[in-house]
């Protein structure tokens, strides 16, 4: 039996902490997945904020889902050392916040140039990331995004195989559908048992668009899920509508909006809202 459970990014929402609580609360969302804090990367924030946080998250009753860290999102080119440093970093903040999953990436390739090339440092630098991860009891999550080594399922399942149940999945339809791939059924039922959870956006093409009203089948992919995992299933909002999206794009696509988005709180609940729609289908 499959009990799906919402998480958000609530930087979408507002740059403000205590705005992004109070923006989950009204949306009837439980956790969040913590990328920006008062317009700083998580990645970046002091142990005295991490602590601040904390309490803040304890009060609002809020749990993170995950840390929606930069890891990886990097040149293949660029020195590792220092991004090892901050990896480092990093799980000492999910380590306050009460999370053992961090979100990743596997390292922008140079343009113009086959990923294949690079695929041996991929794996070199996902390595000693993985075993500084692992000393501490915390889990590495792997998402797909335009550029990087695991762009395209086929790459993603490569990166899987070969670190086994080491490295976790995070499974983005609008980011498959950006990199021209199918995230459904395609690019799910080869990935399908490294998920560890998904991110919700929709997409066509380049454009994003709330669950289920792109290209991605987001409702099928749902339904899906509950018959293909047992427990609980996190499904993390990733609005991107704000910004993204214009009036003639919704007008042309979707009937039931009718304006665009006035600001950002506004796009979060209809982002929200679309997934929970369907979860209740």
């Amino acid at each position: 039996m499959v009990k799906f459970k919402l998480s958000a990014f609530a930087d979408e929402y507002s740059p403000n902490f205590d705005k992004q609580l109070e923006g989950l609360r009204k949306n009837g969302v439980e956790m969040m997945e913590i990328r920006g804090v008062d317009g700083t990367n998580i990645a970046d924030i002091t142990t005295e904020k991490a602590k601040e946080i904390k309490l803040k998250l304890d009060k609002s009753g809020i749990k993170v889902s995950a840390i929606g860290s930069p890891l990886g999102k990097i040149k293949i080119t660029d020195p590792i050392e220092p991004h090892l440093d901050q990896l480092r970093r990093v799980i000492e903040i999910a380590k306050i916040l009460d999370t053992k999953r961090i979100r990743m990436f596997s390292f922008y390739m140079p343009e113009g140039e086959k990923p294949e090339k690079y695929r041996d440092e991929v794996f070199k630098r996902l390595e000693k990331m993985l075993e500084i991860a692992e000393s501490e009891g915390i889990s590495l999550c792997h998402e797909n995004e335009k550029g990087i080594y695991g762009d395209i399922p086929e790459r993603c399942a490569e990166i899987f195989e070969h670190f086994g149940n080491r490295l976790k999945g995070v499974f983005d339809h609008a980011n498959f559908l950006n990199v021209g791939a199918e995230p459904y059924p395609y690019g799910y039922e080869l990935l399908k048992k490294h998920i560890t959870y998904f991110h919700i956006k929709d997409a066509v093409g380049n454009e994003i668009y709330p669950a289920g009203k792109g290209d991605g089948r987001i409702p099928e992919t749902i339904e899906r899920i509950k018959s293909d995992f047992d427990g609980e299933v996190i499904l993390t909002v990733e609005p991107h509508l704000f910004a993204f999206i214009g009036l003639d794009k919704l007008e042309n696509t979707n009937e039931k909006i009718k304006k665009p988005f006035s600001d950002s709180e506004e796009a979060f609940g209809v982002a929200v809202n679309a997934i929970k729609e369907i979860i209740k289908q």
